[in-house]
């Protein structure tokens, strides 16, 4: 009977030790399996909050800008239409006597109208919101904003610029090597060359106060 209630002592104490232990082993912690998380999507852009002072724009201001973006367009309106062979009332002695289209000559002055009529849009960028902060669709500088300076600094040197010029054209309009030459267009001709380029001489002006307009916006409202 001894014997027996030890061998049943004992069997007990290894079925509880083995209980206990694969107990112990089911109480480690398990990596819970992570699912499959989907990739992340990029990151918008940031973009730095300008705030928008075009509404403050006075009317004046934008018919300002208006006129001296379309002040270059006359002469170049004339200009390309010499380009393409229309006659220019020139003698045989200039260069405009006889352009023939499309050559290199020709290329050069449909380029310097579009050229010329490009810089006189930009004029409109000192109205519009574009002009405050650079468009979302441009690559690397989209969304950021155009410092005060960096707007005014071109704008004014321009204007100062293209009124110089315009002033002294006009002022040596009819001199010996321009409408004075006995090569220069005369009658009808003269007088449409001449109106192709008098509005030139409001472009540096207007451009002038439509600059000052947008420095004091921009300065006042951040």
């Amino acid at each position: 009977m001894i014997v027996a209630a030890r061998a049943t002592t004992g069997a007990t104490a290894r079925a509880t030790a083995g209980a206990t232990a694969s107990g112990l082993g089911s109480d480690r912690p398990h990596r819970p399996h992570r699912p499959h998380r989907p990739p992340r999507p990029p990151r918008p852009r940031r973009t730095h909050f300008v705030p928008d002072s075009t509404h403050l724009v006075s009317r004046p201001i934008r018919w300002a800008a208006k006129v001296a973006a379309l002040t270059p367009l006359p002469t170049g309106v004339w200009r390309v239409s010499i380009a393409l062979g229309a006659p220019s009332g020139f003698g045989e002695g200039d260069a405009l006597h006889d352009v023939r289209p499309f050559g290199s000559f020709s290329i050069y002055m449909i380029l310097l109208s579009l050229v010329a009529e490009c810089l006189g849009l930009l004029t409109m960028g000192l109205v519009k919101r574009w002009g405050e902060v650079l468009p979302s669709w441009l690559p690397l500088l989209g969304g950021r904003p155009i410092p005060v300076l960096a707007a005014v600094l071109p704008a004014a040197s321009g204007a100062l610029a293209v009124t110089a010029i315009t002033v002294l054209g006009a002022l040596t309009w009819y001199a010996p090597d321009n409408m004075g030459s006995p090569d220069a267009p005369t009658g009808t001709a003269a007088v449409v060359m001449t109106a192709a380029y008098v509005p030139l001489l409001l472009w540096g002006p207007l451009l002038g106060v439509v600059t000052a307009a947008y420095y004091r916006r921009r300065r006042a409202h951040g």
